[in-house]
């Protein structure tokens, strides 16, 4: 065997070390390929019913907020309502009800305010007075 010989067997062993190496990564290769394709076809299997959901309770929340929305703009109508009612009572019946009460206050003042038919008379002996209830017993 000569060196040539030799050189091409060690060449043709290499390359069929390499296409070997080469054919299991490959191999690999086209293994993996095909889980992720599955991966990915499980997903879209399963990402699909989950969007049409959230689309629904996207639809769903936005209904609510809608009525929510009418909701709060009838308590904010009522409100003002509330306002101008309470408003026209007061003016209707505040000045009336505040004569009537100044009208009472007046009466029983002026009743509380009447003078006593007889004037208490006082009696002063050697410089003190003497109420008049002590003087009618004195002199009875």
């Amino acid at each position: 065997m000569s060196g040539g010989e030799v050189a091409g067997i060690l060449v043709a062993v290499f390359w069929a070390i390499l296409v070997s190496f080469l054919a299991v990564v490959l191999v690999r290769l086209a293994q993996t390929l095909r889980a992720t394709t599955r991966l990915v076809t499980e997903v879209t299997d399963q990402a699909v019913p989950l969007l049409a959901d959230a689309s629904a309770t996207v639809r769903s929340a936005q209904t609510q907020l809608d009525r929510v929305d009418a909701i709060a703009s009838d308590v904010q109508e009522v409100t003002s309502n509330a306002s101008a009612l309470s408003t026209a009572v007061a003016s209707a019946f505040g000045g009336p009800l505040v004569k009537v009460a100044a009208f009472g206050y007046g009466v029983r003042r002026a009743i509380g305010r009447r003078a006593p038919a007889e004037p208490e008379r006082r009696t002063v002996i050697v410089g003190r007075t003497v109420p008049s209830a002590r003087r009618k017993k004195r002199k009875g």
